[in-house]
């Protein structure tokens, strides 16, 4: 049975595309299904962000084929481990946590490194500085997920 990850930002265009990408990567799929959502509802049906979109192009990865959707209930059922981006992320997705089995899947995805910071900060309104900074933060975490997942 394959372990179920669930990478969540606030809308599913800029840092869970690249989480998704960047994880699918270093594992293998056949062993390890990823996906990403959004707690908003803002882009669904979209692709990724194109700064998102370039940057991991520019690492060799491509997220261009990616939708975005939305973060429903029933993945707190349906996935076995699910990382925010945020602090914010993580009270959205603990929010729609019906039990203690639910909310302790639920992880900030820099937790996964020892580094002090524990949010990935949202590169929508940046420049593509900040974009190439928060890959290289996703990268570092999804090196620390699948050494864990294989």
């Amino acid at each position: 049975m394959k372990t179920k990850v669930l990478m969540v930002c606030l809308g599913n265009i800029c840092r869970s595309p690249l989480a998704e990408g960047i994880l699918k990567s270093k594992v293998d799929i056949t062993t390890v299904y990823i996906d990403s959502a959004g707690t908003g509802g803002y882009h669904i049906g979209n692709p990724p962000d194109p700064r998102s979109i370039a940057i991991a192009r520019k690492y060799g990865i491509d997220i261009s084929r990616q939708v975005c959707r939305k973060l429903k209930a029933t993945d707190l059922d349906d996935f076995d481990i699910i990382y925010a981006m945020d602090k914010s992320n993580y009270g959205n997705i603990i929010g729609l946590s019906r039990n203690e089995e639910q909310a302790a899947k639920v992880k900030l995805l820099l937790g996964e490194t020892n580094d002090g910071e524990l949010e990935v900060p949202d590169p929508y309104y940046d420049t593509a500085d900040g974009f190439d900074h928060v890959f290289h933060l996703i990268d570092k975490a999804c090196d620390a997920i699948a050494k864990k997942l294989s």
